[in-house]
């Protein structure tokens, strides 16, 4: 009894600290957000980003298809929609791809939305394609490195 009593007052004091745990961190967690974003972090989230892409754009026909769907009819929506999936699909592969290899290279993002779920009702469009971020702050950092 002793001994499980003392693992249950262990048990305890640790949840109670765990608890308290991501209050604490609130504070370090806003601060980084706000806080700009190192060379390191941009190139990992651009790399992200590309293998997102290219791991998730067969979500494209779906939301092409329901998309259409909703604008025209269903028999345009099933054939016009699954035509303009196909295509934006293998866009959205090669842009991931392009985004992934040139990952080093801090460009603007290829493809708006960012990603196929990030706003699903809007059509995918195709920016220019390796437009160096001319953000200063984003200057800044590359020369640090």
């Amino acid at each position: 009894m002793k001994k499980y009593s003392l693992a249950l007052a262990s048990l305890l004091i640790v949840g109670s600290l765990m608890g308290f745990s991501p209050l604490s961190q609130a504070d370090e967690t806003k601060a980084q957000n706000v806080a700009e974003k190192s060379y390191a972090d941009k190139v990992g989230e651009k790399a992200l980003n590309g293998f997102t892409n290219m791991n998730t754009a067969l979500l494209e026909i779906p939301k092409n298809v329901i998309n259409t769907t909703n604008e025209s009819n269903v028999a345009y929506g099933f054939t016009g929609g699954l035509a303009k999936g196909i295509l934006n699909t293998v866009g959205r592969m090669m842009a991931g791809l392009a985004d992934l290899i040139t990952a080093p290279i801090l460009t603007k993002p290829i493809t708006q939305p960012n990603h196929v779920w990030d706003d699903f009702d809007a059509e995918t469009t195709y920016g220019e394609a390796f437009r160096v971020d001319n953000d200063p702050k984003n200057a800044e950092a590359g020369k640090a490195q």
